[in-house]
């Protein structure tokens, strides 16, 4: 425990001097204000932030990337339908959470490859190349964010929600809060998602009531179905292809 805890030190401090060499700026102080830390006034009325401010914007929205992942991608929709998916055959802990999770990631790099193609487009590359600052690249970055979202929100789910926040007129979708449509797109795909979840649950619950009314017909009560269900469930699973079936169906609900 003790060497651990020294190498954590350690790097820590290693990590310091790599900063403090990075930007030796940093370590220079005038009249006692950072000259690292500025905002520049622009002509157009826009402002200019520092290489400082900009490297802490941009780890503030890394430890922020998780959650907009999970609520602002397709990701949401897939991981319920696959949980639902495994309750339905009556497998516990197969596939485990971490293959659930890796299928749900992976189809939703499928799926949001577009959206991700247009942010690389539109404020990555240009940000890089110095031709917009990192203002502009946000606001250029989330409209295909934007766009998604709204393509799969439903108009009654944003009414709710602009009802509960008060907001009383939107005279287009381009004006629509952010912090209303995130909300408003987390509900339409939690709907969504329960609604296939609901049409893959059908087939495999009329298996189980079948072999439930056999085994009660026989006087086999004491046998669980769940037993014997199983395997009928499986079998029917792979016959159909289940797999390429929900991927497929997951995939293509996006652009319906």
């Amino acid at each position: 425990m003790n060497s651990l805890y020294q190498n954590k030190i350690a790097l820590f401090f290693l990590a310091i001097a790599f900063v403090v060499l990075l930007f030796p700026s940093l370590s220079m102080a005038a009249d006692g204000v950072l000259p690292a830390v500025t905002v520049t006034d622009n002509p157009d009325g826009s402002k200019t932030y520092s290489a400082t401010l900009q490297i802490l914007f941009l780890m503030t929205m890394l430890s922020l990337l998780p959650a907009g992942l999970i609520m602002m991608t397709s990701f949401t929709r897939i991981i319920i339908v696959l949980a639902v998916l495994r309750h339905a055959i009556g497998l516990a802990q197969s596939p485990s959470n971490q293959v659930l999770i890796g299928l749900a990631l992976f189809l939703t790099l499928f799926v949001m490859a577009p959206v991700f193609e247009k942010v690389n487009e539109e404020a990555v590359q240009p940000y890089i190349a110095n031709e917009i600052n990192l203002q502009q690249a946000i606001t250029a970055g989330s409209g295909p964010f934007r766009e998604f979202m709204m393509n799969q929100t439903r108009d009654t789910d944003i009414e709710a929600f602009a009802k509960i926040s008060g907001t009383e007129y939107i005279a287009s979708p381009e004006d629509i809060p952010f912090t209303l449509l995130l909300p408003s797109f987390v509900t339409s795909e939690l709907k969504t998602a329960f609604q296939i979840g609901f049409m893959i649950f059908l087939p495999f619950l009329i298996i189980d009531l079948v072999v439930a009314s056999v085994l009660m017909a026989m006087g086999m009560m004491m046998l669980s179905p769940m037993m014997i269900s199983l395997p009928f469930k499986l079998m029917l699973f792979v016959l159909v292809d289940g797999w390429v079936l929900i991927m497929g169906t997951l995939a293509a609900s996006f652009y319906v």
